[in-house]
């Protein structure tokens, strides 16, 4: 990865370079215009940025030896299949932790995405080692072009190997708590015997109703705890709402920070940031007219002489700061019910 960022850094740090290179890769009529630059932060560029790199490694070495610049890497063989399937595997990478991103996810639904890649991990370290590379496109692509040395196979099976016990270690935790998670995720399909005792006759009226079930099968599994009646299965819902209280990514805080740079701006430093982020982050809408509607209206005679209602130019920001404060404290109650 560093042959690649410093290659980047010569061709983007400076201007005439960077100029040069674009209109040398508009004259050979290449599908990309440039190179990408890489960013630790953003790690997922880093997919985007190797795979760029790949396709034009041919331009690129051209353009580096005509500005005097060498870089023996790029013509070794070897470090080309680092390349190659560093770029793949990247790619993997990206497309998993893409899966665990976006609103509304649960423990129980990421917990299904890791269990799915290191099923993927299994799978791909059998195809490697018969250099099967059908999911692998970049290393298939070098591989057509034969290279003057062979694929080595057990550096990228141990490396493998080792990704995949690093998962397993990463993510050992949903293992210790996959039964708390099933039954969160499925109440219906999990076996009585293995829940513990406080569940399982609240489970039992739950599994036998026809109604319920037809309930879980056509709403989504917020809803269905939302409507399943606290009298009737109190341990069950407070199952579930633990389950969703757990973060399993930091996906929701990233996009909290990332709102917040956007809202604070000078033309709104004088407003209240926390209810303005609330507001953006959460899903639920506050139902203004009917929040006005309960507010007595002040009229005011303008120059035109009409009467202005100034219901909702003076109680707008009222009413979303009273909807968020009875949201928080919502919030709150809940979370102290679940510590209790």
């Amino acid at each position: 990865m560093k042959i690649v960022v410093s290659s980047v850094n010569f061709i983007r740090a400076k201007a005439l370079n960077h100029r040069q290179f674009q209109e040398f890769l508009s004259e050979l009529n290449v599908e990309y215009e440039d190179v990408l630059y890489h960013t630790e932060v953003h790690w997922l560029s880093r997919g985007r940025v190797l795979k760029r790199f790949y396709d034009l490694l041919l331009q690129i070495t051209t353009f580096l030896l005509s500005k005097n610049k060498e870089v023996p890497e790029l013509n070794d063989a070897e470090w080309k299949w680092h390349l190659a399937f560093l770029t793949d595997v990247t790619e993997l990478l990206n497309n998993f932790n893409m899966q665990l991103q976006g609103k509304g996810k649960l423990i129980c639904d990421m917990q299904s995405h890791v269990k799915a890649f290191e099923v993927k991990l299994g799978l791909l370290i059998k195809q490697v080692k018969k250099e099967n590379f059908c999911h692998l496109p970049t290393t298939q692509q070098l591989l057509v072009e034969k290279p003057l040395i062979a694929f080595p196979n057990n550096t990228y099976v141990d490396s493998l190997e080792k990704l995949q016990k690093e998962f397993q270690f990463r993510f050992k935790e949903l293992h210790l708590h996959k039964q708390d998670i099933q039954l969160s995720r499925n109440p219906f399909s999990i076996d009585i015997k293995n829940v513990d005792t406080i569940y399982q006759m609240e489970l039992a009226e739950l599994q036998n109703c026809d109604s319920l079930k037809a309930a879980f099968k056509s709403s989504s599994l917020h809803n269905f705890y939302a409507s399943l009646p606290s009298e009737t299965y109190p341990h069950p819902r407070n199952h579930a709402l633990k389950m969703a209280s757990i973060f399993g990514s930091t996906y929701i805080c990233e996009q909290t920070f990332s709102r917040m740079k956007h809202l604070k701006s000078p033309t709104r430093s004088r407003l209240m940031l926390h209810h303005l982020l609330l507001l953006a982050v959460i899903n639920m809408e506050p139902n203004i007219d009917h929040l006005i509607s309960q507010k007595q209206a002040h009229s005011s005679r303008c120059n035109t002489g009409k009467f202005v209602d100034l219901t909702l130019l003076h109680f707008k920001y009222y009413i979303c700061s009273h909807f968020v404060s009875s949201l928080q404290n919502k919030i709150c109650a809940a979370c102290i019910g679940i510590c209790s």
